[in-house]
Formats: C-alpha cells, sequence, structure tokens
C-alpha cells in the first residue's frame, strides 16, 4: 500500500475515534463528582470523556458539582466549536458541535479555572 491510502486511512480512522467524543481532565474538592447538564451519569475526579454537546452549549458546558447528594457548585465550563464535526455530516455537525474549550478544569477554588 503506498503512503497516499495509508495516509487517508489513518486520518479517517482518526476523526472517527475522535468525532464521537469531547475529553477533559478535572480537577475537584475531595469527595465530590461532577455532572454535566442533564446527563444522568456523574464523574469523579480524574479524565472524563463523554458525547460532545449541543448548539445551546455554546455559551457553556452546563456543570453541577455535587458532594454527599447536593449541589454545592454549578455555572458553565468553556466550550468550542469542534471542528471534526464538520467532517461528520449532517449528525456530528446539526447534533454534536460542541466541546470543552480546555484540556483541563480546575473547580477546586470555587469557580471553573484552567488548570495551572
Amino acid at each position: 500500500m503506498s503512503p497516499g491510502p495509508r495516509a487517508a486511512l489513518l486520518a479517517a480512522a482518526f476523526a472517527l475515534l475522535t468525532g464521537c467524543s469531547t475529553t477533559a481532565q478535572f480537577r475537584l474538592p475531595p469527595d465530590s463528582q461532577i455532572r454535566f447538564g442533564s446527563r444522568e451519569t456523574s464523574y469523579p475526579a480524574g479524565q472524563v470523556k463523554t458525547l460532545p454537546y449541543f448548539w445551546d452549549s455554546a455559551g457553556g458546558i452546563p456543570y453541577k458539582l455535587e458532594q454527599n447528594d447536593k449541589v454545592v457548585q454549578e455555572g458553565r465550563l468553556a466550550a468550542r466549536f469542534r471542528v471534526v464535526s464538520i467532517f461528520w455530516p449532517p449528525y456530528a455537525l446539526i447534533y454534536w458541535p460542541m466541546g470543552f474549550a480546555y484540556r483541563c478544569y480546575d473547580l477546586t477554588s470555587g469557580k471553573p479555572d484552567l488548570c495551572r
């Protein structure tokens, strides 16, 4: 197989793997979990990999920080347009165009911040 088809196959595999999710690291206060929007799943501190978000998250991805089943903090996390959604027509561009803006969010200080 020549380099051209091999490169195209590798690019397609990369798009397939990255087009279906958005990933970020989260630093959370001790004994807390984070929940995004109305999604049922909550996550402990560490890496979170989830489905991308709809256009209504363009102003930020809604989150709730919970400790002992009580909401201790809520707000919106910075979001960005996912360029890979252009290459997944029509569904990703319509339904999943938004993802986490940063690779790491620090929520230990009372408000979302970029990890340092």
